[in-house]
């Protein structure tokens, strides 16, 4: 599924705030979609375009080898951040971001929530 900037971000948006215990805070102007206090995804829609950060443990090597990553600034980038970025005309992968997003989660959440989502725990 690909969509376009505007509504890649209430997509992207809606997809985080499914995994148990979230909450969205808007620092800088962007959406920090956070887990028990702490972000798993950083996300905005700017007059340039979309962007998103997440981190990748497992794959990272693999998605920084799309023309649209990159290494997340700040220093995050070595703790395992990438950032993907969109111009507005660009098609949005949604599928690739949203196994993105599933994974940043499992790597910041608690383990009982992580157990949670890939089922070996009951809510």
């Amino acid at each position: 599924m690909q969509a376009k900037t505007i509504s890649a971000l209430a997509h992207l948006r809606k997809f985080a705030l499914k995994f148990p215990e979230t909450r969205e805070d808007k620092p800088w102007g962007e959406s920090a979609i956070k887990v028990k206090g702490k972000t798993f995804v950083f996300m905005g829609d700017g007059k340039d375009g979309f962007g998103l950060s997440v981190k990748l443990p497992q794959s990272r090597e693999f998605a920084l080898e799309y023309n649209f990553t990159k290494p997340t600034g700040y220093n995050l980038g070595k703790s395992g951040w990438v950032t993907a970025t969109f111009a507005k005309k660009d098609k949005i992968p949604l599928d690739i971001l949203e196994a993105w997003i599933a994974e940043s989660y499992r790597a910041i959440a608690p383990k009982k929530l992580v157990e949670i989502v890939v089922g070996k725990a009951k809510p």
